[in-house]
C-alpha cells in the first residue's frame, strides 16, 4: 500500500484543493442540512498563499485536505476533506493527527474546530480523535442552525 504524505499546498493546486472540497462536503451536507457550507465553494488562494493548505498525498494521489489558521492561542481546523472514493479508511483522523502535528511544532497548546450540530458522524469522528465540545452556537448565516466548537489539548514533545 502507498504512504500518506503531506505537502502544503502551492497556488497550481487551488482548483484541486477546490474540487477535493466540493466533492467530500457537497453530498454529505446537502444530504443531512439541505445546503452545502462555505468551505465547498471556496477560493482557497489566499489561504494557500498564507501557507494554511495541506495536501494529503496516497503515492502520487491527492485524497484529502487540511486547512488550519494560526490564532494567537490555539491552531483552528477550517477544513477537513476527503475524497469520496477514500472515505470510510480512516484518513480523516490520519488528516487530523496531521494537525496536531502542525500545532505542536508552532508551540500551540490547543486545536479547535467546528461543525454544524446536525453532522453527527463529523461530532463522533471529532470525540474518537480526543476532541471535546466547549460549547454551542448559533449559525452565522443560517437561522435556526447551530455550530458545535471543539478542542484538544495538543501533546507538545518534551
Amino acid at each position: 500500500m502507498d504512504r500518506l504524505n503531506f505537502r502544503l499546498a502551492c497556488m497550481e493546486d487551488a482548483d484541486l484543493v477546490q474540487a477535493i472540497s466540493a466533492r467530500a462536503y457537497i453530498p454529505a451536507y446537502t444530504a443531512i442540512i439541505g445546503v452545502a457550507p462555505k468551505p465547498a465553494f471556496e477560493d482557497y488562494r489566499p489561504r494557500i498563499v498564507r501557507g494554511e493548505v495541506w495536501i494529503a498525498e496516497l503515492g502520487a494521489e491527492p485524497i484529502g485536505i487540511l486547512v488550519m489558521e494560526d490564532a494567537p492561542s490555539h491552531m483552528l481546523i477550517y477544513s477537513v476533506a476527503v475524497e469520496p472514493s477514500h472515505q470510510g479508511k480512516r484518513l480523516a483522523k490520519a488528516l487530523l493527527s496531521h494537525a496536531e502535528q502542525i500545532a505542536c511544532s508552532k508551540g500551540k497548546l490547543e486545536l479547535r474546530l467546528y461543525t454544524n450540530q446536525k453532522m453527527r458522524a463529523n461530532l463522533r469522528l471529532y470525540s474518537s480523535c480526543g476532541f471535546t465540545e466547549l460549547g454551542r452556537r448559533p449559525h452565522p448565516s443560517r437561522s435556526g442552525e447551530f455550530l458545535v466548537d471543539m478542542s484538544k489539548r495538543t501533546d507538545l514533545p518534551a
